[in-house]
């Protein structure tokens, strides 16, 4: 994880809210440090371990812990009102297992619909090229800009399992992208739409994984401050007529809305027959915006936690 942190915060509670079960409090969103561009799914597979850890030690969480730093089953979240929810950051979360299994086994084979899918990032890093002549490109910290509003939910597919364990996920709807802008240290602020559009994922219950399609962040009827669009708007800069057809300014004036491609892992830590839930961590790599094509895109590495339910 990082060493600045971007927190989850939320406003408090105005009113009195029934006890709760204590949980261990959800991870403050991080803009981390990382190691590689390339992840494999063994490692993935090693933090859901770490992941299901933690869900079995929330016992030890004090039960004076504020209901918004909490973790929330999809009950308890069902069970709150409008105002109760407004403010806190409780609808930028996703839910967590209360019981359950992490013996992965125990999810019998079949064809399964998953719906309430929810992705919920706990860490923002961009690639960049290393300070250092002759240094290897980092992920580096990043801060976040666009607050609790970047969590993917209600997302729905196919998810099937066979009798060896082997898995296929296909996304098919849902809330599947969100606008999410971070700041590198510099000053640089980076957007990109987090997304897992059409997600073709496959492997085993321990790891599995596969691309999808990351849409342009702004569309073809975005106008840039010269007037410039890719379905409307002006074919170039009007104030420098004489450059109209520059070599240098083509990327400038020729609008690009074509989408691009990222890959994301996924790996299960719970499983529970009894209510479809099944929940674990992933990481994705992904394009940032390319400002309709005038500009390269950064490589973006998010991780976290997600949840579902299957029937």
């Amino acid at each position: 994880m990082v060493s600045s942190t971007c927190l989850q915060t939320g406003h408090a509670w105005a009113f009195a809210v029934a006890p709760r079960p204590c949980r261990m409090a959800r991870p403050a969103v991080s803009c981390n440090a990382a190691a590689d561009l390339v992840q494999t799914v063994k490692k993935v597979a090693s933090d859901a371990g770490k992941f299901a850890a933690v869900l079995g030690a929330s016992a030890l969480v004090a039960a004076s812990a504020p209901l918004d730093a909490r973790a929330l089953t999809y009950d308890e979240i069902q069970g709150l009102t409008y105002l109760q929810v407004k403010g806190s950051g409780i609808a930028n979360t996703c839910p967590v297992m209360e019981g359950g299994s992490s013996n992965l086994k125990d999810l019998k084979p079949g064809n399964y619909t998953i719906n309430k899918f929810c992705l919920e990032p706990t860490s923002f890093t961009v690639k960049e090229e290393s300070q250092f002549k002759g240094g290897d490109s980092e992920f580096v910290k990043t801060k976040l800009m666009t607050r609790l509003t970047y969590t993917l939910d209600e997302i729905s597919g196919k998810f099937n399992v066979d009798g060896g364990g082997n898995v296929e996920f296909k996304e098919e709807d849902g809330i599947d992208y969100a606008p999410v802008t971070v700041q590198l240290p510099g000053g640089e602020r980076v957007p990109f739409l987090f997304t897992i559009k059409e997600l073709n994922a496959k492997g085993s219950l321990e790891g599995f994984g596969g691309d999808f399609v990351v849409p342009s962040y702004r569309g073809s009827s975005f106008l840039d401050p010269k007037g410039r669009g890719g379905s409307t708007g002006y074919d170039n800069a009007v104030a420098l007529p004489a450059r109209a057809d520059a070599e240098e300014l083509a990327k400038e004036n020729l609008k690009s809305t074509v989408a691009l491609k990222g890959q994301a892992v996924f790996s299960v830590a719970k499983v529970d027959p009894a209510t479809g839930e099944i929940a674990g961590v992933f990481e994705s790599i992904q394009p940032s915006d390319t400002d309709l094509g005038a500009k390269a895109p950064k490589d973006i590495k998010i991780t976290g936690l997600w949840y579902g339910q299957l029937s």
